[in-house]
């Protein structure tokens, strides 16, 4: 099909899109499985079960069907059973559960009868268990959905004694923590290793033995108050002894113990309070006989997934060690890809092996170390499983064609552009230009702007700039200082209460490199993001009057009323001084776009979520307010129920909504 043929992208699209949400290849490299999420678009409900897709190549088959939320799905280590976590009950207060099918088909039975969220989980080694990240229901909880009149009349209060009682996406947390638990995978009977009130544990991985569990864990006396003071530990499984593993203080996770039982490798960051340093990798004795050392500290890059997309997505996960415990394979998040490496116990041979321009996630390894396979996503794909040969001896393949649709899609240009901020340092952007480009005419232009800020945009799928620039916008968006994937200078430069210095400067500069491309219409040019990107817009919009039109979507505004309202509470005073409002009010007021936005003139929609735990909606309500009460065009749109990231895994209507309203605003004020 030529691509004057083909269609342009839509809103109904959304309802279309097929996302992998998990994988794994089996023990003896023959097969992958892995999870698609779909939509209902008659109810509006997600589901995803599980399909096989054969290694050698070929078509994938459906393993489970039906309008179940399928999820997770591990092999067990012999290869002859699937343990994936699915909640296939009607009644909402059922709790999803652990259900096992065997690997050559059959009716999947539940292996689990748990109440509560089992967030993670791990077959032993000799596939007799089960390992369990699990935080149980709250009695009060259970007591109310005992009785039908409690549970009809629902929660009369909440009591709360911690200052992180909420979070996005999940609303109030219980009082229960997540422990470690083991479920015998023969007759699913559980049992609890860890307990208490204060701390959770998490990241947790099993010895070669089977015999213990490593974990990370918060045991200050208020985790809350000291989140970053993280260590590692080891438990014995039959006796329940834990010990430390020392390690330098800071944020730390995704635990994995060697095969041959030495080592224990980590990801984190040395030192407290510093969000802006590189997650590294870094390995310690199994034994806790000698201090921990960074296999990637001579190298100015990030470990995990930070990519943005709108559309699936490469989430952080565990080293992979090889099977004679000599090397490791791992993301890196640099220069706007997540990228598969690989490097040895001693430090050397670092490289990437598999991503260039891409974003790779969901990584997973056979018993013979010679195959990975890995979600691929790029800017043209939202994502496919790849089979990676980790020798070299074969090229990557693709193995599934989900999305095929988009073959039928003429989807918008893009250009790699690299250009100087204001301190003379090197940024990374891209340009997108509308299907049909004719670069005689004169565009309109969105420039979008990521949230975060330790977040990168990148070669990823967006479908919301491609449906923005569908409408013949030319949209552009590029990763300022204050963002990851360009080294530590890059990350710290707007820490310390400098947001909306640098960061503004670079995208300045960005917007002045566009002015001066002779097809855009430098009189109507546009500015949006969201987070982040939506406190960007409000300091845009009370420092220049460049832009026509303005949406400032789930935004930071002001600084002081953000202290305590946030799931993410107090701990916002970190990156500006770390010192709180009564302590030092003027250094977030100053960092506050509320301070400027007497300054506005541009016509700006305030969009925001009502269920946003991470920037309350009062955020956004100030900014309409505000320019109300100025005589500023603005509009505000709220969208009840979902929470921070509608625009990424909100109900689709919703999303769609959103994106009527983003789109409309600047129909009315760029055209």
């Amino acid at each position: 099909m030529t691509e004057n043929a083909k269609r342009r992208i839509t809103l109904e699209d959304l309802y279309r899109f097929e996302i992998i949400t998990s994988a794994q290849i089996s023990p003896d490299g023959q097969k992958v499985i892995y999870a698609v999420q779909q939509v209902n678009a008659d109810n509006e409900k997600k589901f995803s079960n599980l399909w096989l897709a054969p290694a050698a190549g070929g078509k994938p088959r459906r393993f489970t069907s039906g309008k179940n939320k399928d999820g997770s799905p591990k092999w067990s280590p012999d290869g002859s059973q699937i343990a994936f976590i699915s909640k296939r009950s009607s009644d909402e207060t059922e709790s999803p559960q652990i259900f096992l099918i065997p690997a050559d088909g059959g009716e999947a039975q539940p292996l689990t009868r748990l109440q509560g969220e089992i967030r993670d989980f791990a077959w032993s080694p000799d596939g007799s268990q089960i390992l369990l990240q699990f935080r149980k229901k709250d009695e009060e909880v259970l007591e109310r959905e005992r009785d039908p009149k409690k549970k009809e009349l629902g929660i009369v209060a909440r009591h709360i004694d911690r200052v992180y009682f909420k979070l996005d996406g999940e609303g109030y947390l219980p009082k229960e923590r997540f422990h470690i638990w083991v479920v015998d995978a023969h007759d699913g009977s559980a049992r609890q290793l860890t307990d208490s009130a204060v701390y959770d544990e998490s990241d947790l991985s099993w010895s070669p033995d089977g015999k213990q569990v490593a974990f990370v864990s918060n045991r200050t006396p208020d985790p809350d108050f000291d989140s970053d003071r993280q260590d590692l530990f080891v438990l014995d499984v039959e006796t329940g002894e834990q010990r430390l593993i020392p390690t330098p203080a800071g944020p730390k996770g995704f635990t994995a113990f060697s095969p041959d039982g030495k080592w224990i490798a980590y990801i984190g960051k040395e030192g407290l309070d510093q969000s802006w340093k590189n997650d590294r990798l870094w390995l310690v004795p199994a034994d806790g006989s000698a201090a921990a050392h960074c296999l990637t500290a001579d190298v100015d890059i990030n470990l995990c997934g930070y990519t943005i997309n709108d559309i699936g997505g490469a989430p952080g996960q565990a080293p992979i060690w090889a099977p004679d415990s000599q090397s490791l394979i791992f993301q890196v998040t640099r220069l706007g890809a997540n990228t598969l490496y690989t490097i040895c116990v001693d430090g050397s041979g670092l490289r990437a092996v598999f991503g260039d321009q891409a974003a790779v996630g969901h990584i997973s390894q056979d018993a013979a170390g010679r195959f990975a396979a890995c979600l691929k996503g790029t800017m043209t794909d939202p994502g496919q499983i790849w089979l990676v040969d980790l020798s070299g001896q074969q090229a990557p393949r693709c193995l599934t064609r989900l999305n095929a649709w988009l073959d039928e899609v003429n989807l918008s240009k893009v250009e790699e552009v690299w250009f100087k901020g204001s301190s003379g340092n090197d940024l990374q952007g891209w340009i997108m230009t509308p299907p049909d480009f004719d670069p005689a005419k004169k565009y309109p232009s969105i420039l979008e702007i990521h949230g975060g800020p330790l977040t990168q945009y990148g070669w990823f799928f967006m479908h919301e700039f491609y449906f923005l620039a569908s409408l013949d916008y030319v949209v552009y968006f590029s990763n300022p200082r204050g963002g990851q994937g360009y080294g530590e200078e890059h990350a710290r430069a707007i820490y310390d209460g400098k947001w909306g210095t640098v960061d503004y400067e670079d995208l300045m500069c960005f917007a002045d490199l566009m002015a001066g491309k002779p097809y855009i219409d430098t009189e109507n040019m546009g500015v949006t993001g969201g987070s982040y990107g939506g406190y960007m817009t409000n300091w845009i919009i009370g420092h220049t009057s460049r832009f026509k039109a303005a949406v400032t979507q789930r935004s930071v505004s002001n600084l002081i009323s953000m202290w305590g309202s946030s799931d993410f509470n107090w701990s916002f005073q970190k990156i500006f001084g770390n010192k709180a409002p009564y302590e030092d009010l003027e250094i977030l007021w100053r960092c506050s776009p509320m301070k400027y936005i007497a300054n506005a003139k541009t016509p700006t929609l305030v969009i925001h979520n009502l269920n946003d735990q991470r920037c309350d909606p009062e955020q956004g309500i100030q900014v309409f307010v505000a320019l109300k009460k100025l005589g500023v065009e603005t509009g505000l749109v709220l969208f009840p129920d979902e929470p921070h990231g509608l625009s990424r895994m909100g109900r689709t209507d919703r999303r769609i909504t959103r994106l009527k309203a983003i789109s409309g605003w600047f129909e009315k004020y760029l055209k």
